[in-house]
């Protein structure tokens, strides 16, 4: 394993954890139902497979702090192909988070934008 893939993947983890939150509470909130957390793992990935915002694995974690900080409910219902599935939801609370944050990420982006516009890449 060389140098820059440790580096690159250390940036990647760093940098993908609060987009995840943020990216999350947008998927819940433009989804017409509830949504499972396999569901919710496809929405996060690129059309064609190739990038994953998260794993699957690492999702649940973030899917229950968020419940635990009433931005997200979930509800548990049977299914017919396997274990039960829970069902999650963006709150009224979560809304208003994901209208804050949302602003964040713009003032971010366009930081970064100004910052990066002076690299120029070759």
């Amino acid at each position: 394993m060389n140098m820059s893939s440790t580096v690159d993947r250390k940036f990647s983890r760093e940098l993908s954890s609060g987009i995840t939150s943020l990216a999350l509470l947008a998927i819940l909130f433009q989804a017409e139902e509830p949504m499972y957390g396999y569901r919710i793992a496809k929405e996060m990935s690129g059309h064609d497979g190739d990038f994953q915002l998260i794993k699957q694995g690492a999702l649940y974690p973030v899917l229950k702090s968020l419940e635990k900080n009433k931005l997200l409910s979930s509800i548990v219902e049977p299914s017919v192909s396997g274990p039960p599935r829970r069902y999650y939801s963006i709150t009224d609370t979560g809304r208003e988070t994901l209208e804050r944050w949302q602003g964040l990420w713009e003032g971010t982006c366009t930081l970064m934008n100004r910052i990066l516009g002076g690299y120029i890449h070759e």
